[in-house]
């Protein structure tokens, strides 16, 4: 086996590009196992055949065992052995009832590793075949599809500008092992790889040793499953990327999808489509009861059913024949604001909570008039919908709360949308309309709004 070989047939897949200011850094997960202690010394004789890219080895220290100390101090006495450079980045991993400590030590791993990287560089991790056998298992037993089932990628995009490779992906644990043995490696043993709360290590200490007995290859076979899910979830994501602009729209700030164009695709689609539509939008995506429930009560409901559905991270609502998808979280209702001058209100513009900015603009004939001495003004969010309202194209009025409807503004984001008031009077809605009766003449000056 040789592991810079290995490595360089993972570079050669990636599409990389020179980087003008700096070269591409090449960062190993080190923890100072087995198997990234034989990876980090392959990445040693690999750096002395490219030295055009950085390397940096990252042991993280969790303080989850009382070894800890003295893995960190080994890690570093190897790295100086490799004449690599080792850093070691303490994090803390939040114990709390019902948090799998797994999950939780996983995600502060990473984002101790990403703390390392900029764009372009890659990240390398001493995953191997054995390791993706227990997360075909664990995809198994969570119920996932073909996109779990494709469980891990030998090389991946990762963090959205950056990569992933795991050059002994194709390698087993008997074959690392015998490695290590025969090159004298030295390395630590983490005494909770053995503790079987853990599924990881159930499987590894408790099930594939039996898997391996009756079907010695199944490793191996289960890779090459893997690989036929991740193609096949790659054909399925290319038709995703195809259909999903056919059912979605932009709506104010939201995107939402369609339901009536939703509903022109097969069951199965509805399922897809959804997921990638929430994907997308940065959201978990449900399960598949979940799936089901939430197409159920989207395109099955009646047209005046009154539908919200919470998720972990997310609230699904329905307002006039669109599904919208809106984080879950708590923010305090718009404060009015008071403004002291039209000078300082085009000059610094007004912050409307965390996810607007309302910008003023002076323009000769156009928007609404400046306010005289004796106006007041104020950008309030909330007024009663039955305050009478005539939009700058209209012959007549209507009552805001119709017009809200007619611009299909959802009720649960009237309250976001700023609004500019001369003595509490309306002016403009901001993004929508100026007020007839407030127009300047072509003659004078006008205030335009802008809200982003």
């Amino acid at each position: 086996m040789n592991i810079a070989q290995l490595i360089q047939r993972c570079i050669d897949e990636l599409p990389l590009a020179e980087q003008d200011n700096k070269p591409i850094k090449i960062v190993l997960a080190y923890s100072g196992g087995v198997d990234s202690e034989i990876l980090a010394q392959g990445l040693s004789l690999y750096a002395k055949q490219q030295p055009q890219f950085e390397y940096q080895l990252l042991h993280v220290h969790h303080g989850l065992s009382a070894n800890a100390d003295s893995w960190a101090v080994h890690c570093q006495a190897q790295a100086a052995r490799y004449q690599l450079p080792c850093s070691v980045a303490h994090v803390e991993v939040k114990l709390a009832p019902r948090v799998s400590v797994e999950a939780q030590a996983r995600s502060v791993r990473y984002q101790a590793l990403l703390a390392q990287m900029d764009a372009a560089d890659i990240l390398m991790t001493a995953h191997h075949q054995d390791d993706q056998l227990e997360t075909i298992l664990l995809a198994l037993k969570r119920g996932l599809g073909p996109k779990g089932l494709s469980a891990m990628g030998r090389v991946q995009s990762f963090d959205k500008n950056k990569w992933l490779i795991r050059p002994l992906l194709d390698i087993s644990k008997s074959e690392v092992e015998a490695y290590a043995i025969k090159h004298q490696i030295n390395h630590i043993q983490d005494e909770s790889n053995f503790d079987e709360k853990y599924d990881r290590n159930f499987l590894r200490q408790s099930i594939i040793p039996s898997l391996k007995q009756r079907w010695s290859a199944i490793a191996a076979t289960a890779s090459r499953s893997a690989e036929l899910c991740a193609m096949q979830q790659s054909v399925v994501d290319e038709e995703m990327a195809a259909r999903l602009p056919s059912i979605q729209r932009q709506q104010g700030e939201e995107s939402v999808i369609e339901l009536a164009a939703l509903a022109e695709h097969s069951a199965a689609w509805q399922a897809l489509l959804l997921r990638g539509h929430m994907e997308q939008l940065g959201f978990a995506p449900p399960s598949k009861v979940q799936a089901e429930q939430i197409l159920s009560q989207l395109l099955d409901a009646k047209a005046d059913a009154n539908i919200e559905i919470k998720l972990a991270d997310v609230v699904i609502k329905r307002f006039k024949g669109a599904g919208y998808f809106l984080a879950l979280t708590k923010q305090a209702p718009l404060c009015n604001i008071a403004v002291s001058s039209i000078d300082e209100l085009v000059a610094l513009g007004v912050s409307c909570g965390v996810e607007k900015r309302v910008q003023a603009d002076l323009f000769l004939g156009a928007g609404v008039r400046l306010p005289r001495e004796d106006e007041k003004v104020t950008i309030e969010f909330s007024l009663a919908g039955s305050t009478r309202c005539q939009p700058h194209n209209r012959s007549k009025g209507r009552e805001l709360k119709k017009l809200w409807q007619e611009f299909a503004v959802p009720p649960w984001a009237r309250a976001k949308v700023p609004l500019l008031c001369y003595n509490g009077k309306l002016v403009c809605a901001i993004g929508y309309w100026n007020e007839k009766a407030y127009l300047c003449s072509e003659s004078e000056q006008g205030l335009t709004f802008t809200a982003n």
